[in-house]
């Protein structure tokens, strides 16, 4: 308010300025200027200064209401967040899920707050989570009878399903692999449990899978990792499906830490790029493991691993020779 009386203030002073000024300079310079001549002038310079002024002010109302917005939507967003969060504690499932997706609508219609919806979501993942057919029984009798009740089972089921649900918005929510202006998103899912987990064709900054559960079909196929990947210690297991891991075509700018991992089931690396460092120290592979047409362009440290089967490594190159305690099949 004081800056606008005093915008107010010098208006007025400027405006009678130009008006007597302007008209006393018009009638001493210009003999055939008569008065009303002058004044008229005078008075048209005295307005343009006056109509200056009020387009400042509308100028600067328009700028406060924007900014009053902003704060509103801001403030709506903030409220739109922590109620969802709040819902995903719900008993109910159909409100879990509500939760979920309102979380990505949220960072869909406000892009600041993508990296935080999918923090959340894969804190939710990181859950403890138990199935039966995932071979957990928290319930063991002491005769050594299956614990699930048919109960638990219908209850793990629709946890199941909710998760299968925040899984796939968060594959929803990271941009496209070859979207070069989008932002690389970073996933920390250590522990977690996850089935169909898909991430193909998707950007994505640095991923942590540490000592992660993932059952069934899994797939990395086409993937762009900026960050560095680490899935030391996970499991590749059997839920409805056999342990599978598709990751083809996917590059790897960073390092790429696979050691220790249990893969139950075939997984494929065929044609994918490592451009960083690479560690399969310890690995198991129970089953058909493939790296056709893969590049190596750093280190990779392959000692130790298991295979239940003869690796194929056709077409694989190397920019340096792979460290191995004994000589790998196919190398």
């Amino acid at each position: 308010m004081g800056d606008r009386r005093v915008g107010l203030v010098l208006t007025i002073v400027l405006a009678v300025l130009a008006l007597v000024g302007i008209s006393a300079a018009l009638l001493l310079l210009d003999t055939r200027a008569t008065g009303a001549d002058a004044l008229r002038t005078g008075g048209l310079a005295a307005g343009s200064i006056v109509a200056l002024y009020a387009l400042w002010l509308n100028d600067r109302r328009r700028r406060t209401e924007e900014q009053r917005h902003a704060l509103e939507h801001d403030r709506v967003a903030d409220e739109r967040f922590a109620r969802a969060v709040e819902l995903l504690g719900s008993e109910a499932d159909q409100v879990r899920v509500g939760a979920l997706h309102a979380l990505a609508g949220l960072a869909r219609t406000n892009p600041a707050y993508t990296r935080t919806v999918i923090d959340v979501l894969c804190s939710y993942l990181r859950r403890p989570f138990l199935h039966p057919r995932y071979g957990d029984d928290p319930l063991q009798a002491a005769d050594g009878e299956p614990g699930w009740s048919q109960r638990e089972r219908h209850e793990a089921d629709r946890k199941l399903g909710i998760r299968l649900t925040a899984q796939r918005l968060i594959t929803e929510l990271l941009p496209a692999a070859d979207d070069d202006a989008a932002p690389a998103y970073d996933l920390d899912l250590t522990g977690a449990a996850l089935e169909y987990f898909d991430l193909s064709d998707r950007k994505i900054g640095s991923v942590v899978l540490r000592h992660a559960l993932l059952r069934s079909s899994n797939n990395f196929s086409r993937c762009a990792f900026l960050g560095p990947v680490w899935l030391t210690g996970a499991t590749i297991g059997s839920g409805r499906l056999s342990g599978r891991v598709r990751c083809e075509d996917a590059v790897f700018h960073g390092r790429a830490w696979f050691s220790g991992v249990d893969f139950s089931g075939p997984a494929s690396f065929d044609r994918t790029l490592f451009a960083g460092e690479v560690k399969f120290a310890r690995s198991r592979f129970g089953d058909r493991i493939t790296f056709r047409d893969a590049e190596f362009t750093g280190p990779a440290d392959l000692r130790a691993i298991d295979f239940a089967e003869d690796p194929d490594f056709a077409g694989t190159t190397w920019a340096q020779p792979p460290r191995t305690d004994a000589p790998l099949p196919g190398l």
